[in-house]
């Protein structure tokens, strides 16, 4: 599991091994693993130009100790002295290997830069003579080496007020930083690489966590040899209506692909149709009004995807979650819970997977804060409706009270088209049916959900039904399954 820190975390660890070693060991440390990336970035170390942006914080000093080490490998090391002081130390290192102090135009020039600009310890909007250079930085042809953070990215929490500097490579040291996983600042960040200087022993408890595809892999749900279809979960779907009869099927079709050992549908004649056409392994019941008595025993349900908002809706989302078991609610479901927050008050778990315009709607925030400010809103919503929050977006990020926020990193922009959702919908509904917790369905659905977008696409568009089918592939290569 990757785990990331809050700026104030990581200077609490910085602060307890610095009392415990010599003075600048811990800079050194940083700077031997920058100029190592850097170099490998480079390819050929001789007589390629560098540009160092050398800001006054401790990430300035980190840039030009590692300018120092590629000058003395035979590179033409320029430094842009932009803070109101200057690591001295530092300064005087590169300035014996070879480097140089040069003006902003050094820039026009250069092969590669380094930002060293501003540390974790900044936040808000860049000031001159800082907004001027990254500017300059990104319009440059070299790719940019982020210190730490991207210039501009708040490292506690990813925001970006303004200009922030876009690397193709950030060299974090230590720990991963919250704001590097989380968007906008991860867009900003490009490939991450963690470099150890040894604050492991002194972190606390990570502020937010990314799983890996070994975590899926130990909490994906497998079928033993005493496995029936009642034992591998049966889910409800509660979804579709004669306007939207394609998100029930998509619902259905990413539950039985995720794995569901039974897959119980419910809703009007229109999409019962479909569903029935495109899934016969489906239990069809054709509701004639809104109840779910006659639908059988299921372990979780799945609510809302294309189910319309009227008072027919409204009843059978009622019905739905006066249940005891666990309920996602996604879509159109949304829109009701947020017209009346009473659905919500039931003894068993529930997930909701929104966007930003739905959670805007049920905690009355403005989208646009929403998706600037990902991690605070979705962890006010989960303390606020006493839910698990699953927040779609560009970066799927998922809370629950008194819990790391747990940050997806699969996926691809292909996924941004109708659907996609309602196949999530129906993953993590699958595996709440099939045991797993709110917290970890959501995270395990993100993440096979993530996959089977890259599988599907493979860098070109796609249809939310590819996704679907792509879901037991993923599967197969998060669990190290040849197919």
């Amino acid at each position: 599991m990757r785990t990331a820190y809050t700026a104030d975390q990581i200077r609490g660890a910085e602060h307890e091994l610095m009392a415990r070693l010599p003075e600048g060991t811990l800079m050194q440390r940083a700077a031997s693993g920058l100029a190592a990336v850097c170099a490998d970035l480079l390819g050929r170390v001789y007589g390629r130009r560098v540009v160092l942006l050398v800001g006054s914080g401790d990430n300035g000093g980190d840039a030009l100790y590692a300018g120092e080490r590629l000058a003395r490998r035979g590179a033409r090391v320029d430094a842009i002295l932009a803070g109101s002081r200057t690591h001295e130390a530092g300064l005087a290192a590169l300035l014996d290997a070879g480097g140089r102090v040069s003006p902003s135009s050094a820039l026009e020039r250069a092969d590669l830069v380094v930002d060293g600009l501003v540390g974790i310890g900044v936040s808000g909007a860049l000031r001159e003579p800082y907004a001027e250079l990254v500017s300059a930085a990104n319009a440059a042809r070299a790719p940019i080496v982020a210190v730490d953070v991207p210039s501009g990215v708040d490292a506690s929490s990813g925001r970006v007020e303004g200009l922030a500097v876009r690397a193709r490579v950030t060299v974090t040291m230590g720990a991963y930083k919250t704001g590097l996983l989380v968007d906008p600042g991860a867009e900003h960040a490009g490939r991450v690489e963690l470099v150890d200087i040894g604050l492991g022993a002194y972190l606390p408890d990570p502020d937010v966590a990314a799983l890996t595809s070994a975590d899926v892999d130990v909490l994906l749900p497998r079928p033993g040899k005493e496995s029936d279809k009642y034992r591998r979960g049966v889910l409800g779907v509660a979804a579709g209506s004669s306007r939207f009869t394609g998100a029930a099927v998509l619902a259905v079709g990413g539950a039985l692909r995720a794995g569901a050992g039974m897959v119980r549908y419910a809703g009007p004649a229109a999409p019962v149709a479909q569903v029935r056409s495109h899934w016969p392994e489906a239990v069809v019941t054709e509701l004639d009004r809104p109840s779910v008595d006659d639908v059988g025993r299921v372990q979780a349900w799945v609510l809302g995807p294309g189910l319309g908002t009227g008072e027919w809706a409204h009843e059978l989302a009622a019905r739905v979650l006066a249940s005891a078991v666990p309920v996602l609610i996604d879509a159109d479901g949304l829109t009701l819970v947020a017209r009346d927050r009473s659905l919500l008050r039931r003894s068993a778990p529930v997930l909701i997977t929104p966007h930003a315009g739905e959670l805007a709607r049920l905690i009355r925030a403005d989208r646009d804060a929403i998706e600037a400010g990902r991690l605070e809103h979705v962890r006010r919503a989960a303390g606020e409706l006493g839910v698990t929050v699953l927040l779609k977006g560009s970066t799927t990020v998922v809370a629950e009270e008194s819990r790391p926020v747990r940050v997806n990193a699969t996926g691809t922009p292909w996924l941004a088209t109708g659907g996609t959702g309602d196949v999530l919908s129906g993953i993590a509904g699958a595996l709440l049916a099939q045991g797993l917790s709110c917290y970890d369905a959501a995270s395990c659905a993100a993440y096979v959900h993530g996959a089977a977008g890259r599988l599907a696409a493979d860098g070109a568009p796609l249809a939310a039904a590819d996704v679907a089918s792509a879901i037991p592939a993923a599967v197969r290569a998060i669990c190290g399954e040849a197919p």
